[in-house]
Parts: structure tokens; C-alpha cells; sequence
């Protein structure tokens, strides 16, 4: 069952399976990319937070939903379902905020490593498993090669070991770490606040523009950036923008 939690501007999104350490299964896949949908549409919505009840993130999907069907319609609706999410929170308006404990694997590794930002408590473990039972981690395979190098991506994907926070902060996967759930619980707080107080119009265009200039040379994509300045310009955001600061260095 997924578990959806609104305060003030957060959406948070709790896997709540703890007894299979969160696996999805095919209701809570339906349920997730719902969820991201209606978060998306709601204008009081500014950050959308995913974490895992108990003491576990997401151990990911349950090989047995998906694997005995011989069906080709049903097998790629099943897929489709599941990589509906990804796509969900890649077109996400709002910042994703994946925040860990506990275990990260194979379809939960993705899981966080498709949100925006990850906080992890230090003893969190994650890995693309499905290699240690003979296949690839497919979608996975997608996410990573986008957010890292090729030898990184090509490490984790192919080896399956279980890496620890700190390796994934080291290897840039990570945004921030707690020593312990009560530290995280903290960090949490701080980092989700901050991201729900900025100007939600802003956050958006910053979003767009990185989707669409993360694959591009650097020239096209420094036009992208001129352009979007000019349209900043024309609108009087940023005169608007000079004002706010004028204001508050006098108040200062």
C-alpha cells in the first residue's frame, strides 16, 4: 500500500510494505505514479518526498508479479506501468526528494536514484541485485548511465555488490547524509523546507532547461540559457527579482 502524507507544501509518499521491506507490487506501482501525477497538478504542492515505511527504503519489485506471465501484451503493460513512475518523476514540476534507511535495492535503487535529490542515513545500503540473479538491471541501466560516468555506472550495474552511503556520496549519488534516523529525520526537515520555500515558477524552468540541455554541446546549450534569460527579461522577472533584493538589503 503506498500512503500519502500532505503538510504544508510537501507531498510525502510512503511505501508501505514493511514486512517485504516495501517490495512494489503491481497496486503500489499504479498507486506511486498516481500519486506523482496528482502531486504534479497540485498547485500547493512544492516538493514531493518518497521514503519507506519501517526500516527499509524499497528492496524493489516483486520478481513473482511480473515473471510467470508469457503474455507480450500483458508483460509490457506490466512494464509500461512500472517505468510510467520514472518518467513521472523526470517530468516532475516539482523537486523529488528520495530519503533512505535501511536496504535500496534493484528496483528501489533505481527508485531513489530517479529522484531529484537523495538523503541517506549512513548505514543505508544500496545495489542493483538483479545482476547477482542473472539478468540486468534494465531500467536501471537507464538511470545510472544518466547520472554518472560509464565505469561508475558500468561498476555498479555489472558487479551487483551492495554499496554503502558513503561510496554513493563519494560517487556524487548521494546529497546529503545522517549519522542515524534521528539525524535524518532532521536533515530531512531542513533540506525539504528549503527546496518547498523556493519560487515554484523558477524551480519548474530550472528543471526543463536541465532535461533539455544535460545531452547537449556546450554551445547549444549556453543558447538555451541566453534564451530563457531573455524571456526572464521581457516578462520583468528580473526586475522584479532586483526589486525583492533591493528590499531586503534595506531591511538588513
Amino acid at each position: 500500500m503506498l500512503r500519502i502524507k500532505k503538510k504544508d507544501a510537501v507531498t510525502s509518499l510512503i511505501l508501505d510494505r514493511p514486512e517485504r521491506r516495501n517490495a512494489l507490487n503491481v497496486d503500489m506501482i499504479g498507486a506511486l505514479s498516481a500519486a506523482l501525477a496528482r502531486a504534479d497538478a497540485d498547485v500547493r504542492c512544492r516538493c514531493v518526498v518518497i521514503k519507506g515505511a519501517g526500516d527499509h527504503f524499497c528492496s524493489g519489485r516483486e520478481l513473482a508479479a511480473g515473471g510467470r506471465c508469457r503474455d507480450l501484451d500483458a508483460v509490457l503493460a506490466y512494464d509500461d506501468a512500472y517505468c510510467e513512475i520514472f518518467q513521472r518523476l523526470q517530468m516532475l514540476s516539482k523537486p523529488s526528494v528520495a530519503v533512505v534507511r535501511g536496504y535500496a535495492v534493484a528496483g528501489g535503487f533505481t527508485l531513489a536514484m530517479a529522484c531529484d535529490f537523495v538523503l541517506a542515513e549512513e548505514n543505508a545500503k544500496f545495489g542493483a541485485l538483479e545482476m547477482k540473479n542473472g539478468f540486468p538491471a534494465a531500467v536501471n541501466t537507464a538511470v545510472l548511465s544518466h547520472l554518472i560516468g560509464r565505469r561508475r555506472a558500468l561498476e555498479l550495474l555489472l558487479l551487483g555488490d551492495i554499496a554503502t552511503a558513503r561510496e554513493l556520496f563519494e560517487f556524487g549519488l548521494i546529497n546529503r547524509m545522517a549519522p542515524n534516523v534521528k539525524a535524518l529525520a532532521e536533515v530531512e526537515s531542513a533540506f525539504v523546507l528549503k527546496l518547498a520555500a523556493l519560487d515554484a515558477l523558477a524551480v519548474r524552468l530550472t528543471k526543463e532547461t536541465q532535461r533539455a540541455v544535460v545531452n547537449m554541446p556546450l554551445s547549444d546549450a549556453l543558447a538555451v540559457g541566453k534564451q530563457l534569460n531573455a524571456l526572464l527579461m521581457a516578462s520583468g522577472r528580473i526586475d522584479e527579482a532586483a526589486r525583492s533584493h533591493a528590499s531586503r538589503r534595506r531591511r538588513n
